[in-house]
């Protein structure tokens, strides 16, 4: 009969410390998740940041090809085309 009651406590032991890495794991899980979450809004930000230099650098070619710079040249004719085009819509839709 004490083999038996051995096996038992045996066996509790093992269950309370099964239960003791379960709630360590559902613990880290909670930790990881809100690092997750985190780094989840950085990119975002970054993400946004990059767009935002992205469309300045654009701005900045364009204005240095103004001002006469020859390397971006090409690139500023067809935004300035583009933009007489838009100007010219307006103002047939303005006409209609």
């Amino acid at each position: 009969m004490s083999e038996i009651a051995e096996i038992i406590d045996t066996l509790e032991n093992r269950i309370v410390k099964l239960f003791g890495k379960i709630d360590a794991l559902e613990e880290n899980i909670k930790i990881l998740n809100q690092e997750l979450t985190q780094n989840a809004i950085i990119v975002q930000k970054k993400t946004d940041e990059f767009e935002v230099l992205k469309t300045q650098y654009e701005s900045l070619k364009i204005t240095n090809s103004l001002l006469g710079s020859d390397e971006n040249k090409r690139d500023t004719k067809l935004k300035i085309n583009s933009l007489i085009r838009e100007i010219d819509y307006c103002i047939a839709q303005l006409s209609d």
